[in-house]
């Protein structure tokens, strides 16, 4: 039973799949369960997207100059924009599980499965037309983004590694 604002019990209608198997109506009403403490300082799930974001934006403007160099305006646009894919959907992630976990680690596995999902579908389909298309850039965003991955990953790990000896 719940109680309406005048304070007058009020049944509980059980969801679509009926009543919560285990559970006792009386313990519906009944507080949330304690969670566990937030870790004092969140931030660390995060210190690292500056650094990162930088050495992306070094990437992308390294990208940019070959491939402009090589093939022209179109390749720079291209081989930019296959870093910057990359970037943002790292970020997006980091951001995500962070979050996630400050809010309810239960959250982390789900959540991050999620995003993981819908970026690499999109990235997959990104690639698909790209690739299937006559588009002059598509050699250069493919080769931004492999670099892309390459680079943050190496970077990724060499900044968790010196955090953990740092420890």
């Amino acid at each position: 039973m719940s109680h309406s604002a005048s304070g007058t019990p009020t049944p509980v209608t059980p969801g679509a799949f009926g009543e919560l198997p285990g559970v006792p109506e009386k313990d519906l009403d009944g507080p949330l369960p304690d969670l566990p403490p937030l870790p004092a300082d969140p931030r660390w799930k995060t210190e690292h997207l500056g650094f990162l974001t930088a050495v992306s934006f070094l990437l992308l403007t390294c990208a940019a100059s070959i491939g402009f160099l090589v093939s022209g305006p179109t390749a720079a646009l291209a081989a930019a924009g296959g870093v910057l894919i990359v970037t943002v959907s790292h970020t997006l992630t980091t951001l995500v599980v962070a979050w996630a976990d400050t809010v309810r680690p239960a959250l982390v596995m789900p959540l991050g499965m999620l995003t993981y999902v819908v970026k690499y579908s999109l990235l997959g389909i990104i690639l698909a037309v790209g690739v299937s298309s006559d588009w002059p850039g598509k050699k250069a965003l493919g080769l931004g983004v492999v670099a892309g991955v390459v680079i943050w990953t190496a970077v990724q790990a060499w900044w968790v590694t010196r955090r953990t000896l740092r420890k």
